[in-house]
């Protein structure tokens, strides 16, 4: 199984990124994805997942209203879409799949991170 995230970069406060999650190896609807975060000497903090079947979502506080999370189940990818971009949102950001099916319950994969870092 791989998750393969990409996207991040340098940019300013206010801008938007787009970032992307390509898994493989994996039945795509069995999986809760979410997206992580973790700024240097922090702990990891949930930020947004999308729901396997009908594919809810949900946000962290942190970034509610400003943040959108959306599949291509044919590419077996998510996006994160961040707008209205603050100095607080710098951080490596992780990919998560966790089995939520009862064929896969249990099963919990993380990509390798993509840096996102926003300053002027």
């Amino acid at each position: 199984v791989q998750l393969v995230e990409s996207g991040g970069g340098l940019v300013q406060p206010g801008g938007s990124l787009r970032l992307s999650c390509a898994a493989s190896g994996l039945t795509f609807i069995g999986y809760t994805m979410s997206w992580y975060r973790q700024a240097p000497g922090k702990e990891r903090e949930f930020v947004a997942l999308i729901e396997p079947l009908i594919g809810s979502t949900t946000y962290s506080d942190s970034v509610v209203g400003r943040c959108t999370m959306s599949r291509d189940i044919a590419k077996n990818t998510v996006y994160l879409q961040l707008n209205s971009m603050k100095p607080e949102d710098t951080a490596v950001y992780y990919c998560n799949a966790k089995g939520t099916l009862p064929t896969v319950l249990g099963r919990n994969y993380w990509g390798q991170g993509t840096q996102v870092t926003v300053s002027s």
